[in-house]
């Protein structure tokens, strides 16, 4: 297989490069030559000056006397959460080097990992607030930025309500800052708010979530090492999350563990497999059904496992007999021998884990897939043991965290949903006045013809924002359009429907961006005003937690203060807030570091109040800074620290990490173990649908943690349990107190906020949310069952009859297409399949990373693959100029890879490029040394319409195109 590689003879072969790139480009390029090009030293450890960038040679003189202080931050690229070391002299970052102690890195960095320190320092950062007057970029001042966006803000309130302003968050925020904008949007009197979670993992959240309680990856990275088997659906970790491939890779060598891959196209995880698969994209639901027909046929299921801790299973064995070999053939390509040895393996090879990533997540039947996923791991018994469960490898550095603290447009913090009840919860733990609040939000006229509070109602979600603002009034459930949009740490190449995405940009009131760089947002549009770009810091010139994909939080610590004019994102929330006129509610149980910055460990200690659903309340900012301070303590494999001062503690105490910090309980590595005491981080199945369905029973049967002095299944905690068994009398005088003030005995363990029957229950061997089985069909989704549903766009017009989509239907405030799209037949024209994915070099949108001349470097062009076949067929050759348009209109222009790495019939583009719109190039439109060294178009602007049935994920892995010579 080819590997993706640079220029093959030195020369540039676009304009469009910037001086820099373009003179290094002149010769044969190697790392010295480039970094002489870059006129950066050997090593990297010369910090950029402030004023032009001019790097001069230290002397050694000049550092004696003075210590280079070391200071640990995590990577802010993928979730798997790696240390950085940064050196630190005299306030500047000259170098860094990876966290050797990391349990979690092991001294490793990719690429991006390796060169976060240009990320921080770059000569492409926003470097002061500016504003768009009459097609100009001018400079203004923080006082009057917020003056000015405050004033239009209020306007638009008054005139058509708070859901007219649209505050879309970031996968990038602390967790602190991400609670903080949650909190903020609440007050603000919205639920239009929401992040890139929305449009990565939104259905693994929900599917996952809904078929055993939490909605998060199971084990960790490190506990792979224990797997016997690792099969890995639509993901490319070693691409999208290489350092999470070492721990992949221990288990493949030490355990002799087959890697099987299932991919469309041959990526660089599937170069490690001992088993490639290549399934049509868009049939994963078929593909695990047709591996659950080997499965039952030959009685390889853990029978025992599923009577004690599954329900519904039985509904799954009549949809799985429909799938044949042949049937399975037909509808993903893959051969019935194939799928046979599969299925043989992972029942050979117990225990096994399942990893997935977008390319199972991104479909308009994105949650049957990660549901169809959990069920092949119920069925083999695989859940709750160690080397097993199903690891999701998050794409953000904090996107598992930004989404438990509820920066959603359904949820508030701790996944508590928006009804009056979590509504009640948070206005307790804020010690806010919940009339007040309530009046903060638009009123409605309900489908009955009643008024009801938007309040208590899911916002638009970030993959419809477009829609917010350029569907008809009368067509969305709130009173009237989206007038103003708040990006803020937000790529917004990396959603579909760009061409639409430029007429919503253009239809707009006012568009906010913050963000250290200008990202798309500055040049999609043709705006000549109304345009504002707020310089944010990055994490590295603040502190607070980060949850890394496997639920372990870890904190970060300052490295230097914020560059130029930039300033912390909390710092931006509370000037917004000050000039709202909410401060003092907002931050009342918050202290403030300055005049406008708060305190970040106040807002860690606040949400600790108040997430017991999901086991935040344990991890105080004390215990998390003591673990970074002695990572070496933990087990690389465990996560358990022995000895030290965190004996006994798993690394970042991944949630739930119940009760309160004076409890003490270790964090949870691996979710639903029942073989461990639940004090000692073992959990069964959440107790979260009720204790029967239709006179069957939904509670676990015959099974618990040890210890536990309820030795079958139970429900949830109250205080009416624990006075029901007697133990209500272990409760101290405060608890009880705090508990009377709530509900009584009605308090339920998740809105008890002395955390007393957490406690209680766990003291008597119990976990807080019941113990029940997971259920293998969830009758609240379209789809109780998981099915296979054809694309809306597919060139398979035999499958559509025998597998249909969804009719339209209406759901998160907007009218939403399924059958209307998928009865037009686009096949003819546009016979290519496209799906999109990432490279190794970038990040997200791209705007952080093709901003950063270490990586711009290593990847200069956009591009897309196309089978050999197909590229004869069309006349294209191997690096050639080509047009790939897709049905809706849109189209991009760039290079083509003619290879076998996809199969014929299928086209792949990476999703991080921009800053190139249908053939335009647009730097001209960013403001003056704030534009990326490398642009390109968006493979987004050729993707179509499509959303999950129950998130509204976007669809981007299955549309199609047509393909043409430039």
């Amino acid at each position: 297989m080819r590997m993706l590689r640079k220029k093959t003879n030195g020369m540039a072969l676009h304009a469009h490069r910037t001086p820099l790139l373009s003179a290094v480009a002149d010769k044969s390029v190697d790392r010295r030559a480039f970094l002489r090009g870059s006129g950066l030293t050997i090593g990297g450890l010369a910090a950029l000056g402030m004023t032009g960038g001019t790097v001069t040679r230290a002397r050694a003189q000049d550092a004696v006397g003075r210590a280079v202080d070391t200071v640990k931050s995590v990577c802010t690229h993928c979730a798997v959460g790696c240390t950085v070391v940064a050196e630190v002299d005299n306030g500047v970052w000259i170098g860094q080097e990876p966290g050797f102690d990391s349990p979690i890195n092991l001294g490793a960095h990719c690429a991006k990992g390796a060169s976060v320190r240009e990320h921080a320092h770059g000569e492409r950062r926003l470097k002061y607030p500016m504003k768009k007057v009459n097609g100009e970029w001018q400079r203004i001042s923080w006082e009057d930025a917020i003056e000015e966006i405050g004033d239009k803000m209020l306007e638009i309130r008054e005139e058509s309500g708070p859901d007219s302003v649209y505050w879309l968050g970031s996968a990038k925020h602390s967790n602190e800052q991400a609670y903080l904008f949650r909190k903020f949007a609440a007050y603000w009197g919205t639920n239009n708010v929401d992040h890139q979670a929305r449009i990565c993992h939104s259905t693994t959240v929900a599917g996952v979530a809904n078929t055993w309680g939490y909605g998060a990856m199971t084990n960790s990275f490190n506990d792979i090492h224990n797997s016997r088997a690792i099969f890995i659906i639509g993901g490319n970790p070693a691409e999208a999350h290489p350092v999470s491939l070492l721990h992949v890779l221990k288990a493949k060598e030490e355990n002799n563990a087959p890697l099987i891959v299932c991919d469309p196209r041959f990526t660089r995880t599937a170069a490690h497999a001992d088993e490639y698969v290549r399934l049509r994209p868009g049939s994963d639901v078929a593909l695990i059904w047709g591996l659950l027909w080997h499965i039952f046929e030959n009685g390889w299921e853990d029978r025992q496992f599923i009577r004690t801790r599954v329900w519904g299973m039985d509904q799954i064995r009549d949809e799985v007999k429909k799938w044949t070999p042949d049937e399975v053939e037909r509808v993903t390509g893959v051969p019935g021998s194939q799928m046979e040895r599969v299925a043989r393996t992972l029942a050979n090879n117990r225990p096994g884990t399942v990893i997935w990533c977008m390319g199972g997540t991104q479909h308009t039947t994105g949650n049957n897939n990660t549901r169809a996923y959990c069920v092949l791991q119920l069925a083999l018994g695989n859940v709750g043991v160690s080397g097993g469960g199903t690891n999701i490898f998050r794409g953000h550095d904090n996107v598992q965290g930004a989404t438990d603290l509820g920066v959603l447009s359904h949820d508030l913090p701790g996944y508590y949903g928006l009804a009056e009840g979590s509504w009640a919860h948070w206005s307790r733990v804020w010690e806010e006045d919940l009339d007040w609040l309530k009046g903060r939000f638009q009123q409605a006229e309900g489908e009955d013809g009643k008024t009801v509070n938007l309040m208590n109602r899911t916002g638009i979600p970030v993959s419809r924002w477009i829609d917010g603002i350029l569907e008809d009034k009368e067509n969305i459930d709130q009173p009237d359009n989206v007038r103003a949009m708040v990006l803020w740490g937000h790529a917004p190449n990396s959603q579909t429907r760009m061409t639409e995405m430029k007429t919503a940009m253009e239809k707009l009131d006012m568009l906010v961006v913050v963000d250290p760089y200008p990202t798309v947002s500055a040049v999609l549009h043709d705006r000549t005003d109304g345009v504002y770009l707020l310089p944010a810091a990055t994490q590295f010139e603040t502190r607070g937690s980060v949850t890394a994909s496997n639920r372990s939080l870890q904190w970060r610590d300052r490295i230097f203060a914020p560059l130029f004019e930039a300033k912390t994102d909390h710092e931006i929330i509370a000037r917004f807030a000050r000039k709202f006129g909410f401060e003092d509610r907002l931050l009342r149980n918050i202290s403030m570091d300055s005049e406008h910055e708060p305190n970040i460990e106040d807002i860690t200690r606040e949400f600790n109040k108040g997430m017991w659903t999901i086991g935040y309340t344990g991890q105080s900012p004390e215990r998390l800074k003591l673990h970074m301070a002695n990572q070496h303590t933990f087990n690389r494999t465990t996560l358990r620290a022995s000895g030290g001062p965190c004996d006994g503690d798993h690394y970042g105490l991944p949630w739930p990490c119940w009760g309160t910090a004076e409890m003490n309980h270790p964090g949870t590595p691996n979710l639903y173990d029942i073989n461990t005491p639940v004090k000692d981080g073992g959990l069964p199945f959440r107790a979260r649908f009720g204790v029967e369905r239709n006179g069957e029973n939904l509670l676990a049967e015959g099974v618990s943690n040890p210890g536990a002095e309820l030795q079958d299944g139970y429900p949830e905690f109250t205080m009416q349990m624990l006075m029901d068994l007697g133990w209500d009398g272990d409760l101290t005088e405060e608890e009880r107190s705090v508990i009377d003030g709530i509900a009584g005995a009605s308090t339920n363990w998740k809105t008890d906020l002395s955390g007393g029957i957490q406690r209680v229950a766990i003291a008597h061997g119990c976990a807080p949310f019941g113990n029940a089985k997971a259920r293998a069909v969830v009758w609240t989704f379209p789809d109780p069952v998981p099915l296979h549903r054809e694309p809306l766009y597919t060139n398979r017009r035999d499958l559509v009859e025998d597998y249909p989509t969804y009719e339209d239907r209406k759901f998160y405030r907007l009218p939403t297409l399924y059958a209307s799209i998928q009865k037009q037949d686009f096949s003819e024209d546009y016979p290519i399949i496209l799906t999109s994915g990432r490279l190794v070099e970038y990040e997200g949108g791209g705007d952080e990373t093709r901003s950063n001349p270490w990586l711009a470097e290593l990847q200069q062009d956009m591009f897309v693959e196309i089978n050999t076949r197909d590229a004869n067929n069309l006349g294209v050759r191997d690096g050639a100029q080509v047009w790939v348009e897709g049905p809706e209109g849109g189209k991009v222009k760039v290079m083509a890879m003619v290879t076998e790495r996809v199969g014929p019939g299928v086209a792949f583009m990476p999703f991080h490029f921009g800053g190139q719109f249908q053939g335009e190039d647009q730097r001209s439109k960013y403001p003056e040394g704030a534009d990326p060294y490398v642009l390109g178009e968006s493979t987004n602007t050729a993707q179509t319409y499509g959303y999950d049935s129950v998130t509204q994920m976007q669809e981007t892995k299955a549309t199609l195109c047509k393909i043409s010579a430039a």
